[in-house]
């Protein structure tokens, strides 16, 4: 298990939670691919909305990962890296999905770089250890110092408003 870059890991489960509200409950599959063809579209073309998601979402069922490693050793940061060598670790398979892909590394490398790692990530969970972030694991270490007592007041509280200086 590696560790991924907390945004990454973010992003990635927020993919999970769009792909689940498209589809719908019963899923909707003609729904879905009519949204995911109109974003490989408006992507092909130049176009789309500059969102890492919504991007990942245009890509995740026609990409292809040739450097698993290497893409695990990208998500570890992400605000910088090379564009070019995490374009060159994928794929997409279709004519307007390799269109999409092109057009996408030329038009914002950067935002595909990172749309491009969090596909991967949704797709191969199995390979990254997301962190903990639930309130019991960041309080299971709070053993509660900074909590007042808040039956009574604080002494900097009452002598702040202590006329007399005692």
């Amino acid at each position: 298990m590696r560790k991924v870059h907390p945004e990454f890991a973010y992003q990635s489960r927020e993919l999970e939670g769009q792909i689940e509200g498209i589809l719908g409950d019963p899923p909707d599959r003609k729904n879905y691919q009519r949204m995911v063809d109109a974003l490989v579209g408006e992507y092909a073309d130049g176009g789309g909305i500059e969102d890492v998601n919504m991007l990942a979402f245009a890509l995740v069922d026609h990409i292809e990962f040739n450097n698993p490693k290497g893409l695990l050793a990208e998500a570890e940061d992400y605000e910088f890296g090379d564009a070019a060598r995490v374009f060159a670790m994928a794929s997409c398979k279709g004519d307007e999905a390799a269109r999409m892909y092109e057009a996408i590394g030329q038009s914002m490398p950067d935002l595909a770089r990172q749309a491009i790692i969090t596909a991967f990530l949704h797709k191969n969970p199995r390979k990254w250890d997301d962190d903990d972030q639930s309130l019991e694991q960041l309080s299971a270490n709070d053993d509660g110092d900074d909590i007042e007592d808040e039956d009574g007041a604080s002494d900097d509280f009452a002598q702040m408003f202590d006329q007399d200086g005692e």
